[in-house]
């Protein structure tokens, strides 16, 4: 482990508020002893925010009470002073029209509650998928020492002796139901036994996915992101980054001193060894605009091109995180990537990835394979473009039907989910198995907030036919815990003018997955009289507050979808003025 010059007392942030002899510092502390709270409590020791984002509806997040409990346990044992800082929940099952629409508003809140209050470090406790991603913004914009606390999967489902998955059983068994299938008592009993505990999705969706990515960038202690969110090892691990924590502030170790473009290379080589949620790139690309990362839709298949698919978790593999985590979890992962990844990297231990993947082992070889047994080859994730997505679209190969990574086929056109919803199971749907379905308006404008709509569902007349998975193509996201044939974050989304939103019925479309294209079969000369013709639609969700704001500010899905007024380096926001 690295030393790093400590700070003194005087150089606490908190001190700015609570030190003075002046009327302005009198009234902090009066008001801190308001509450009960000694100022020896408070003043002259490091002061941590709890930033917990729990409520009732965010499933994930149901065991947050506890374990901020968890989190101030340490932080008092290692001579701080907690404060917990709610910030608002982003709960994937409940909200709608979807979290991603208020990624960027948990992102603004994170660096606004860090900046504007005396706190010299934070713990960011998230997990629920979009929860990582804005905590790990926000902290960077702000740029103090933080340390993030993740939720942790829940436990794996059951039923009839069968390992349920959430999400990749949920669309599996809902085709089988929609096919007739599965009958009204059966679809009752998966749904009591496929979710049995606090924590996030058991599968490799977008949370296990961030959470992963998280550790592996260095900014949870390690081995933290793979404990189940009910294990022993998980308060412990809390209270744990509660004790880091304080010695984070007096190391000054801060999230730029963390998240490198090293890190964020690393963050890539484990999405694809653990066949991460595409999610995970709109994601990344957002996160290295906070840290001045020069990071593109590029570098990730130029990252991704030798590194092979290790983890064996639905839905790209047959297990699920509760098994990852006893099988070794992402430090026995990790040991397997050494060779692909920047050891040199430091962490929130103040040491470099290579001292924290130490010595760890796989015990369960089925579930953590290695470079030379993988599950699959290279290229979980792939970046295409091309005529339909000049600047870039996302797929997941290792969750598709391989026939369907090349592919040419008559495009049927949804042009909006009100549409798809009305039409995909009409007994009258000029559709076959050869088709691509097609839905428009569904990206950051146009949904707004690229819902996850991209698991476009197959129509029920194919269902019945055993069809189980087409080429798909949307300018939205899909569940990390889905699968498919599904091209994503087609960019420039359709209600903006991207061609996307120039297709028609019966327009032949080409995926080619190995050569990295994704082509609109039409000359030129007639989707140049379409785009004259052009008119945007009419865009659900309102003309005012928040959505006016995010439609007018959101980027597309090639920049991360962020704000473009958040643009700046880090630490840039102006510190509060007290007087």
């Amino acid at each position: 482990m690295r030393e790093r010059p400590r700070k003194t007392v005087a150089e606490l942030r908190s001190m700015r508020w609570f030190a003075p002899d002046d009327l302005r510092s009198f009234g902090h502390r009066s008001r801190m002893k308001q509450m009960g709270f000694w100022r020896e409590e408070f003043s002259g020791r490091p002061v941590i925010g709890i930033v917990n984002t729990w409520n009732g509806f965010n499933t994930c997040h149901t065991h947050f009470p506890e374990r901020v409990r968890d989190v101030t346990r340490g932080i008092q044992e290692a001579g701080g002073f907690a404060v917990e800082l709610p910030a608002m929940s982003l709960g994937e099952q409940m909200m709608k029209p979807t979290t991603m629409l208020y990624r960027n508003f948990l992102a603004m809140e994170v660096e606004e509650i860090i900046r504007c209050h005396p706190v010299d470090g934070v713990v960011l406790m998230g997990g629920c998928d979009k929860t990582t991603p804005a905590l790990l913004m926000g902290a960077l914009s702000a740029n103090i020492p933080a340390i993030y606390v993740p939720a942790g999967p829940m436990l794996r489902g059951h039923w009839k002796n069968v390992t349920l998955g959430s999400g990749t059983d949920v669309w599996k068994y809902w085709a089988d139901r929609r096919a007739g299938l599965i009958d009204d008592k059966e679809w009752g009993e998966l749904e009591d036994g496929i979710a049995r505990s606090a924590g996030t999705c058991m599968t490799m969706g977008t949370a296990a996915t961030m959470m992963s990515i998280a550790e592996a960038m260095g900014m949870s202690l390690p081995g933290a992101s793979a404990i189940p969110a009910v294990d022993a090892s998980h308060p412990r691990m809390a209270s744990a980054s509660g004790r880091r924590i304080v010695d984070m502030v007096w190391e000054d170790l801060k999230p730029t001193d963390i998240m490198t473009e090293a890190a964020f290379e690393n963050g890539i080589v484990v999405d694809m060894a653990i066949g991460g949620s595409t999610n995970a790139i709109v994601h990344l690309l957002a996160m290295a605009r906070r840290a001045g990362v020069p990071l593109t839709m590029e570098s990730f298949d130029r990252i991704a091109g030798d590194v092979p698919l290790l983890a064996n978790i639905k839905p790209s593999g047959t297990f699920v995180m509760e098994d990852f985590y006893y099988a070794g979890g992402l430090r026995a992962l990790l040991a397997q990537l050494a060779p692909r990844l920047h050891l040199d990297a430091i962490t929130v231990t103040g040491g470099t990835l290579g001292d924290a993947i130490a010595g760890a082992e796989i015990y369960n070889p089925e579930v953590i394979r290695t470079l030379d047994n993988p599950v699959k080859g290279p290229g979980s994730t792939a970046v295409v473009r091309g005529s339909l997505a000049p600047d870039g679209a996302v797929i997941k190969p290792s969750a598709a039907e391989a026939h369907l990574l090349v592919h040419e086929g008559p495009a049927v056109v949804f042009r909006d989910i009100v549409d798809l919803k009305a039409r995909v199971d009409r007994d009258d749907l000029d559709v076959t198995a050869d088709s691509v379905l097609v839905l428009q308006n569904a990206g950051p404008v146009g949904a707004p907030g690229m819902p996850e709509w991209g698991q476009l569902p197959i129509p029920k007349k194919l269902l019945q036919q055993g069809v189980r998975d087409m080429v798909r193509i949307s300018d939205a996201r899909m569940s990390g815990t889905s699968y498919g044939a599904c091209v994503l974050h087609v960019s420039p989304e359709a209600a903006i003018g991207g061609p996307l939103g120039l297709v028609r019925d019966g327009d032949r479309i080409r995926l080619d997955v190995p050569n990295r294209r994704l082509d609109l079969l039409v000359p030129e000369e007639d989707l140049a009289t379409r785009r004259a013709a052009w008119v945007q639609p009419a865009l659900p969700g309102g003309d005012r507050g928040y959505v006016a704001l995010y439609r007018r500010s959101v980027t597309q899905a090639h920049l991360g979808c962020d704000f473009d007024f958040l643009d700046g380096r880090p630490g840039e926001s102006p510190e509060p003025q007290i007087a």
